[in-house]
This record gives C-alpha cells, sequence and structure tokens, in this order.
C-alpha cells in the first residue's frame, strides 16, 4: 500500500474539539467530581498552607469542569 493509500484509507483527520465532544459525560463528571472532592479536602488539612492556597482553585476548575461535561450527550 503506498504512502497516499495509507492516507485516503486513514481519512480525515478529527479535530480536537471534535475529539473532546466525541466524548462522553461520565468518566468527565467523574473527573470533575474527584477534583472538587480533593479541593475540599485540600481546604480542610491542616498540615501544608500550598495545598490549602491552591484548594480553592481546584474547587473552582472541578466544578466549572462538571458544568461544562453536563451538558455532553449520555
Amino acid at each position: 500500500m503506498s504512502r497516499s493509500e495509507k492516507i485516503i484509507a486513514a481519512g480525515p483527520k478529527e479535530s480536537l474539539l471534535g475529539r473532546f465532544l466525541r466524548c462522553r459525560r461520565g468518566p468527565w463528571e467523574g473527573l470533575a467530581t474527584i477534583l472538587i472532592v480533593l479541593g475540599v479536602v485540600m481546604l480542610m488539612q491542616p498540615f501544608a498552607m500550598p495545598l490549602f492556597s491552591y484548594s480553592f482553585i481546584v474547587i473552582l476548575v472541578g466544578t466549572v469542569m462538571f458544568i461544562v461535561v453536563s451538558h455532553f450527550p449520555d
């Protein structure tokens, strides 16, 4: 099989946005939930100030991620 035949057989490349939107809701919601829980644990731990400092950012990223992926198809 020549190089051009391989390119034709592979089909058009899917864009990053297309691959991202093709993903289903379940795994992404799970990751977002884990981020939110991790942020709350970071917020409540009494040992490391840097963890406490970044906890709000982690909770915010998890919350925004959950809102976005909740619009993905089931």
